[in-house]
């Protein structure tokens, strides 16, 4: 058997080509919509620095509601002129006047400062348009509760670097200054093909004595989007034709690699081994409970070389080898952190462990200290939705005691 770091090791080198193909334009809005900024769903960073066209602010604007003025007036009584509602270009600031002005109004010629409606009589807006003239606060300075243009970045500065995340402030920034559309580096593609002829399929029947629902195909697909991976989802039965044929279709021009899950043990109908072995896979089982039995190489399909993860067909052994090689590598590739927050706690309760594996429990953290939940059996996914963390058992421990060290994983 190899060592989880030998076999992780194995996939970055096959993956890690794949990664980072080129950019494609998206449309501000489109991003926002979608929920593609911020390191949640459909993670996306920028192919390349966008600067600002312009300064931003673009103009001199009001902070507040209140009357813009010539600092130089301090202390003295005008008369009031026109309003200046946001949006409209004013005239210049005639002489002894103060002119009401609203938030982010833009400042006229002439002014260099406002003084809030809130030290007025009346207080407030539109009352305080009757009157016939106000005081100006005698320590009343140039540029008081004035948006300087520019203030916030100058024409030509860089608004986001190159390789930045796309968060709901970064998005505000760039619509701000007037940018519609921005350069991203492309997402991988991943085909998700889920095996077994148990497999209800879309277009069979849903129920039936020996019929299982598919959640290895609902939860991968959740798993690469929280690494800003685009996926797709074929669900194939055990019968090498078949599984053939819908791989060289899903994959055509569009997938950069194969994930599979199941068919790679040492049964009678493993057909992602019998399939693709003679095609380049190479079936290299870990010591690591669950997800012992994984398989990876460069598989000719389509007509072309595409590489393929083959993961364990039961599904918490899927999840926690995601987990455990192919999140890595593609959530650096995604500029995301590629290493789970991890920490050393005390477990809480005993717990047995093959002495020649390292095995990975589900637990939450209570108290400090590590909680598992469920067994150790791979089918027990009800279990690991509960879980917040992912607890590490290492090689040469066959038995944990209260209170012996462990390493956790914080998946949520």
């Amino acid at each position: 058997m190899r060592t989880i770091g030998q076999h992780r090791d194995d996939v970055e080198a096959l993956v890690a080509p794949v990664l980072g193909l080129g950019q494609e334009a998206q449309l501000v809005d489109d991003l926002a919509a979608d929920a593609d900024a911020g390191a949640g769903h459909g993670y996306r960073v920028l192919a390349r620095a966008v600067v600002a066209p312009g300064p931003l602010p673009a103009f001199d604007n009001s902070q507040m509601d209140g009357f813009a003025v010539r600092a130089a007036d301090a202390g003295t009584t005008l008369r009031v002129g026109p309003p200046i509602p946001a949006g409209t270009a004013p005239a210049p600031l005639a002489p002894g006047t103060a002119a009401p002005i609203m938030t982010g109004a833009r400042i006229p010629d002439g002014a260099d400062a406002v003084f809030p409606v809130e030290a007025t009589a009346p207080g407030s807006f539109p009352a305080a348009l009757a009157l016939e003239t106000v005081s100006v606060p005698t320590d009343l300075v140039a540029g008081t509760f004035v948006r300087a243009i520019g203030s916030d970045l100058g024409a030509g500065a860089v608004i986001v670097d190159a390789g930045a995340p796309l968060t709901p402030a970064v998005l505000g920034a760039l619509a701000a200054a007037g940018i519609d559309r921005v350069d991203l580096v492309r997402r991988p593609r991943v085909l998700v093909v889920s095996t077994g002829s148990e497999l209800a399929a879309a277009d069979g029947p849903s129920a039936g004595p020996a019929v299982i629902h598919d959640a290895n195909g609902v939860m991968l697909r959740a798993a690469l989007a929280e690494v800003g991976v685009e996926s797709r989802v074929v669900r194939v039965p055990d019968d090498e034709d078949r599984f053939l044929a819908a791989l060289d279709d899903a994959v055509g021009d569009w997938a950069d690699l194969v994930l599979t899950t199941g068919g790679i043990s040492a049964g009678a109908y493993e057909v992602v081994r019998q399939a693709l072995e003679p095609r380049g896979l190479r079936v290299t089982p870990v010591a690591m409970q669950p997800g012992g039995p994984q398989a990876s190489g460069t598989v000719g399909i389509a007509g072309r070389q595409v590489p393929v993860v083959a993961f364990p067909g039961n599904p918490v052994s899927a999840l926690v080898s995601f987990e455990v090689f192919l999140r890595p590598v593609l959530a650096h590739a995604a500029r995301m952190p590629d290493a789970r927050p991890s920490q050393e706690l005390p477990a809480a309760s005993a717990a047995s462990s093959p002495v020649g594996k390292h095995q990975v429990r589900r637990g939450r953290v209570e108290d400090g200290t590590v909680h598992f939940v469920g067994g150790p059996s791979s089918h027990l996914l009800a279990h690991y939705a509960e879980a917040t963390h992912l607890v590490h058992v290492p090689v040469g421990v066959a038995a944990v005691e209260p209170g012996d060290p462990l390493t956790v994983w914080s998946i949520r």
